[in-house]
């Protein structure tokens, strides 16, 4: 797992796991864990910042064995986009592969965990056969293959921190 050096408001260094904050303001001081929601442990209530940081850090690790792994994957389309397909999903995109002879497709990006993202053409038809179903299959064909994608990466992102919640509770 990831991990800082944090200098707190007395000097003292820490090395700190990635969802875990310090807060030091005028009457609060302890860590924040940011993970499946969000809880303080102030220094006063443990003692110290050590103690605080290691009832933190252990309570960090159970929840990344227990819970799922947050997605960075957009939940729902940009209001900028211009049409009403769904995330990750792009066209109707037309291309002239011969001088007569046009084609279209969907262009699907799918996300892949600890990978760069994939990107896949579902064919739809050529100019002269296509019709509202077949483009209502090859959507439909893009949405699954999105979807298969988006629970892979999710299956992948939450085994990747499952494995890392047992090495901080290990280590």
């Amino acid at each position: 797992m990831k991990v800082r050096e944090a200098v707190i408001y007395n000097g003292e260094k820490f090395s700190v796991p990635q969802c875990i904050q310090r807060i030091d303001h005028k009457s609060t001081h302890g860590w924040q864990l940011r993970y499946g929601g969000t809880k303080l442990y102030s220094d006063g209530t443990y003692g110290d910042a050590a103690r605080a940081l290691a009832v933190a850090t252990k309570e960090l690790s159970k929840r990344m064995t227990k819970l799922p792994a947050p997605s960075r994957l957009k939940p729902a389309p940009s209001a900028n986009k211009s049409n009403s397909l769904p995330v990750g999903i792009s066209g109707p995109i037309v291309r002239e592969r011969s001088p007569n002879r046009r084609d279209c497709s969907f262009s699907v990006l799918l996300p892949r965990f600890g990978a760069p993202a994939q990107r896949r053409s579902v064919y739809i038809a050529a100019e002269s056969t296509y019709t509202i179903e077949r483009y209502q299959e090859a959507l439909d064909k893009a949405v699954a293959l999105r979807q298969e994608a988006e629970e892979a990466y999710r299956r992948d992102a939450t085994k990747a921190k499952r494995k890392e919640g047992r090495a901080l509770m290990a280590g």
